[in-house]
């Protein structure tokens, strides 16, 4: 009795080994996994300090449908969008871009960047919403659009202004848009740094 017992575990165990090869715990990996790096950041070991400098929070941008998922979007025409083969973002777009904000803001203008739960009364607020963050097929161009909104410390006044960036892409493939993206999206957080820093 004692021998079928200890046997049964180890047959329903071999039973299942050709099941193994058919059996997936997740979504296979692209053969292209895209991010950005910002062009401008703090050297390591720098330290920043809201005694000496102003502070800011970076909000995620709100986005579209077509950017709340890591697939990397191509305009094919006014009205119709697609997805570029074989690639995706590490992570959503939006935080990749907040991210990039983040390290552009506090490089450019020496701005602390802090988070909303800091118990540091912020004196500025930067929200928005990321438009464009793709390619356009009709012009072969990498296109970022972000519409930015700053509440400066008074916090009684809101500046809004529209910023974008388009940077030529040879080919509609993995390698060459993340290329031209990364590209527009760093101009962009440039001139959002220069607009914030005034």
């Amino acid at each position: 009795m004692m021998r079928i017992r200890t046997l049964r575990p180890a047959l329903a165990l071999l039973a299942m080994a050709p099941l193994a090869g058919c059996i997936s715990f997740g979504a296979k990996p692209p053969p292209s996994l895209l991010t950005i790096t910002s062009a401008a950041s703090i050297p390591a070991g720098q330290t920043q300090s809201s005694a000496t400098a102003p502070t800011i929070v970076i909000l995620v941008p709100a986005v579209s449908q077509a950017l709340a998922t890591p697939r990397v979007p191509v305009q094919t025409s006014a009205t119709d969008l697609a997805y570029i083969a074989n690639a995706q973002w590490v992570e959503p777009p939006a935080r990749l871009f907040a991210r990039l904000l983040s390290d552009t803001i506090s490089a450019k203008t020496g701005r602390v960047v802090i988070g909303l739960q800091s118990s540091v009364d912020p004196a500025a607020r930067l929200s928005g919403e990321l438009r464009a963050f793709g390619v356009d097929a009709g012009s072969l161009q990498a296109v970022v659009s972000y519409d930015a909104a700053l509440t400066r410390k008074d916090g009684n006044v809101i500046e809004k202004r529209r910023f974008e960036a388009r940077v030529p892409v040879s080919a509609i493939e993995p390698g060459p848009a993340g290329i031209a993206i990364n590209q527009a999206a760093n101009q962009v957080a440039a001139e959002v740094a220069d607009w914030v820093g005034r």
